[in-house]
Formats: structure tokens, sequence, C-alpha cells
């Protein structure tokens, strides 16, 4: 009796078979590297914007926090739109006869424009996570499709329709199906998981830029 491993059944598969699971198998690798970089990215932005938070409400003076965040080169999403913020919020301030709705509409609009930026990167990639987790399915499914008709066609020239016979074709056309699903699950799990992240980070961004846009108001009518 004929033993048929994995890897036997897809180095005995058809080319079209073999280029879908190729292709399948990429594609998991680079949805496995951009899901351990979105981790690491993700955590580190929840982990700047407590930092930040944590120095925001300590009573810091918000001009040495300015120079502070002026002379980073690296910083945080909140850091950037607090930097942001109060830079627009001092040249407006300084202009004589500039009014009070004008200064805090140019501050929000600056809040806004920099915390948009800082959504879109960490975004970034999302989208491919959402394509994986969709197409993947459909492509392991075509190579099944494929490989059936394939294992068919050839059952069909042999002329003896046995078990034995076709068992093999449908394996491996099966095992395209098989790592379509294991390069999808993983890629909806982690789009899910990082869209809410990136929610509620965004959740957290509005709140701030609401309150600091209350700080500004009252700094600028002293």
């Amino acid at each position: 009796m004929q033993e048929f491993s994995v890897v036997s059944l897809i180095l005995h598969a058809s080319l079209v078979v073999q280029l879908v699971m190729a292709g399948l198998v990429l594609t998991s690798v680079l949805s496995w590297a951009l899901i351990f970089n979105k981790i690491v990215t993700l955590r580190s932005a929840k982990r700047d914007t407590e930092t930040f938070e944590r120095a925001f409400w300590s009573g810091t003076d918000l001009n040495r926090l300015y120079e502070d965040a002026t002379r980073k080169h690296e910083r945080g999403s909140m850091e950037n739109i607090f930097q942001a913020g109060f830079a627009e919020f001092l040249k407006l301030r300084g202009r004589p006869g500039t009014e009070l709705s004008d200064m805090m509409d140019g501050s929000r609009r600056a809040m806004r424009a920099t915390a948009q930026r800082e959504l879109d990167m960490l975004e970034s990639h999302n989208a491919f996570l959402a394509t994986v987790g969709s197409v993947s399915p459909y492509v392991g499914l075509f190579g099944t499709v494929w490989g059936i008709m394939h294992a068919f066609i050839g059952l069909g020239n042999a002329g003896q329709a046995t078990l034995a016979t076709v068992a093999p074709g449908i394996a491996e056309a099966l095992i395209a199906t098989a790592i379509g699903l294991f390069a999808a699950i993983p890629a909806v799990v982690a789009y899910n998981r990082f869209a809410t992240d990136v929610d509620r980070l965004a959740t957290r961004f509005d709140t701030y830029m609401e309150e600091f846009s209350n700080i500004l108001q009252r700094l600028a009518t002293r």
C-alpha cells in the first residue's frame, strides 16, 4: 500500500496547484512579518502615549514640556499632537490682533492634521492583512478546484475508477485550501485586533485634543 505524506502530495501536485501553494505560503510569511512588526509598533505607541499623558497631567509647565518635545528627534504620537498644537498656538498668540477663536481654530487644525498623520502611520499595512484574510481562502479554493479537475481528467484517461487512484489527487488539491485558511485566519484575527487598538488610540487622541484645547483657551484668556 502506497503511503502519502503532505510533502509528497505537494511535490506531486500539478504546476498550477504548486504555484497557488507557493503564493499562499509567501503571503502567509509576509503576513506574519507584518503582524509581529505591528505588535511592536502598537505596543510602543500605547507605551509612549501613557508616558506622555503622565508627564502632561503631572503639572509640568507647558512651555517646558514643549521645549523638551521640540528637542527630541523621535516623539510618540500624542507628544507630536501636543507639539503641533502648542507651536501653532504660540505662533498665533504672538501675532498682534489675533482673535481667540482664530488661535483656537488654528491649534485644533494643527492637532487634528498631526493626529490623522499618526493614525495613518499606525494603520499602515492593515489593508494588506484585510486583503489576505478575505482573498486567501478563495485562492486556496481555486487551487483545490483546479487540482480536483486535474485528478479527474487523469482518472478519465486511466479508465479505471478506484479510491486508490482518485484519493491522492483530491488530497493534494485539498492541501491548497488548508494553506489558504492557514494564511487567512491569522491575518483576520490580527486585523481585527489591530483595528481595535488603533480605534482606542484614536479615541484617546480625540479626548486629549479636546482637553488640551480647553487648557489653551484658559491660557489665552489670562
